[in-house]
C-alpha cells in the first residue's frame, strides 16, 4: 500500500539528519511506478526529493546507479543527482534522499524543431556517449559489447515469443534486424538507459540536469533516443540527432538511427513482459492489441534493413522466413517507412527507471506538518499520454528511417 507523503517526508528526516521538513507534496504516480517519490522543502528552504524504491531491485539499481553518478558529477556539464541519505524502511524498501535538481522537465512532444533545447538535448546525450567506458566497471555496472547487447534482445525476443501473445509477422521482423550482422557493426558507450523527457530538465541556457541513471551501461547508444524518437516531434527528432552526430564521438556507426527504431519497436514487448508478470489481464490485452496494430502497420515495411539488404525480397512461411534471390533494381519499388496508425495507444514504451511522472494541470499544494510553519514543496509533473492507459488520446508517429 502507498505511503502518504508525510510518511515519507518523516523518511527524509531520519535519512538526511538535521533535514527538518516543514512542507512536503506527493509526486503523481503512474501504474508500474517502481519507485514511490514525494518532494520536500526543509527548514533552511532547501529543497529535497525523497524516492522509496518499491522493490529490492529497484533499490540495487538506485544505490549502483549513485556510484556512477558520483564520478559523473565532475565530468559533466549539466547536473546529476546524488543521494544525500539513505536508509532501509521497516519493509525492508530503499529509500533515498536526494538534493533537488536545477531546471524543470518537459514533455517530448512539447520540444520545437530547430530549438536551442532539442540541440541541447543532442549535445547532451554526445556528452554522455564520450565518457570513458572504464567508468562503467569501476561503478560496478554491466557492460557488453555490440554482440553480446543483440543476444540480450534475442533472448528477450524469445521469451517474448513463448507468450504466444507477439503476431508472427512482428516476431520475423525483429529476428531478420537483430540477425542481420551489418546492423550491429559498432561501438558500445557509456548510455544512461532509455532517455524519457521527465529525465532532463531544462533551464534558460539549455539542460541543466539529467535525472534516471538506473539503466545506466555500457551498451547500444540507440537505446538513448528510443523515448524520444517514439514521442517526440519526427522534426524535433531529426534536430536532436543531426546535433548529436555533429558533436558523437565518430561516424563509424552507419545505421545507428535504425536501430533506434528497432529500439523503441522492442520496447513494445518489454511492456507486454510487464503486462504479463503483473497478471493484469486488461493490460496483456491492450498491450497485445498494440502489437498487432504495429504488425499491421509494417506489414512490406522493410526500413529496418540497410538498403542493400532491403533490396533482397523476403519470404515469410510460417514462423521461417528467407532472403529470396535479387531482384532486378529496377523493378525494385521503393518501400516508405509505415506510419503508425492514429488509435495506436502511443507506442507503449514501458515505464522504466526512476521516470518521475511529469506534468498536472494544477500541482498540488504542499501539505503543512503539524506545528511547523507552512510552506510549499516542490511539485514535478508528468505526460499523462505517454504511457497511455487507454484513456487519452495518442500521440500520431511515424518513422522516420526508409530505403529511399
Amino acid at each position: 500500500m502507498p505511503r502518504p507523503a508525510s510518511h515519507l517526508a518523516a523518511l527524509a528526516d531520519a535519512a538526511v539528519p538535521g533535514l527538518r521538513p516543514i512542507a512536503y507534496a506527493a509526486a503523481p504516480e503512474s501504474p508500474g511506478d517502481p519507485f514511490q517519490t514525494a518532494h520536500i522543502t526543509g527548514r533552511d528552504d532547501k529543497q529535497w526529493t525523497v524516492r522509496v524504491a518499491l522493490t529490492a531491485g529497484t533499490g540495487a539499481g538506485m544505490e549502483l546507479s549513485d556510484q556512477l553518478l558520483r564520478l559523473l558529477a565532475r565530468r559533466l556539464p549539466f547536473a546529476v543527482p546524488h543521494i544525500e541519505g539513505s536508509l532501509t524502511a521497516d519493509d525492508g524498501c530503499f529509500v533515498a534522499v536526494i538534493p533537488r535538481l536545477p531546471g524543470a522537465p518537459a514533455l517530448w512532444r512539447d520540444l520545437e524543431p530547430d530549438s536551442q533545447h532539442a540541440r541541447a538535448v543532442g549535445r547532451a546525450i554526445a556528452q554522455i556517449h564520450t565518457l570513458d567506458p572504464r567508468l562503467i566497471d569501476e561503478a560496478g555496472l554491466p557492460s557488453y559489447d555490440a554482440d553480446a547487447y543483440r543476444a540480450r534482445r534475442l533472448a528477450a525476443l524469445d521469451r517474448a515469443a513463448e507468450t504466444g501473445l507477439v503476431p508472427t509477422g512482428l516476431l520475423a521482423r525483429w529476428e531478420r534486424a537483430l540477425e542481420e550482422v551489418s546492423l550491429w557493426k559498432f561501438a558500445t558507450r557509456v548510455t544512461h538507459g532509455p532517455l524519457e523527457a521527465a529525465h532532463v530538465f531544462y533551464d534558460e541556457d539549455g539542460v541543466a540536469a539529467i535525472t534516471g541513471w538506473e539503466e545506466a551501461a555500457l551498451s547500444d547508444p540507440a537505446v538513448d533516443f528510443a523515448p524520444l524518437w517514439a514521442l517526440g516531434d519526427p522534426g524535433t527528432f531529426d534536430t536532436v540527432f543531426e546535433t548529436y552526430a555533429a558533436n558523437a564521438p565518430d561516424s563509424a556507426d552507419l545505421h545507428l538511427e535504425r536501430r533506434i527504431r528497432l529500439v523503441a519497436e522492442l520496447q513494445r514487448i518489454t511492456a507486454l513482459m510487464e503486462a504479463v508478470g503483473s497478471g493484469d489481464q486488461i493490460l496483456i490485452d491492450r498491450r497485445t492489441a498494440a502489437l498487432r496494430r504495429l504488425d499491421e502497420a509494417t506489414q512490406n515495411d522493410l526500413s529496418l534493413l540497410p538498403p542493400e539488404v532491403a533490396g533482397h525480397r523476403l519470404t515469410v512461411v510460417g514462423d521461417d522466413y528467407a532472403a529470396a534471390q535479387p531482384v532486378d533494381p529496377t523493378q525494385i519499388e521503393v518501400v516508405e517507412s509505415a506510419d503508425y496508425p492514429a488509435e495506436d495507444e502511443t507506442v507503449e514504451i514501458p515505464l522504466s527507471g526512476q521516470a518521475i511522472p511529469e506534468h498536472v494541470p494544477e500541482p498540488p499544494v504542499a501539505e503543512p506538518i503539524a506545528n511547523e510553519p507552512s510552506g510549499e514543496g516542490p511539485v514535478s509533473t508528468y505526460d499523462d499520454t505517454m504511457y497511455d492507459d487507454g484513456d487519452t488520446q495518442p500521440v500520431p508517429q511515424r518513422p522516420r528511417a526508409s530505403n529511399e
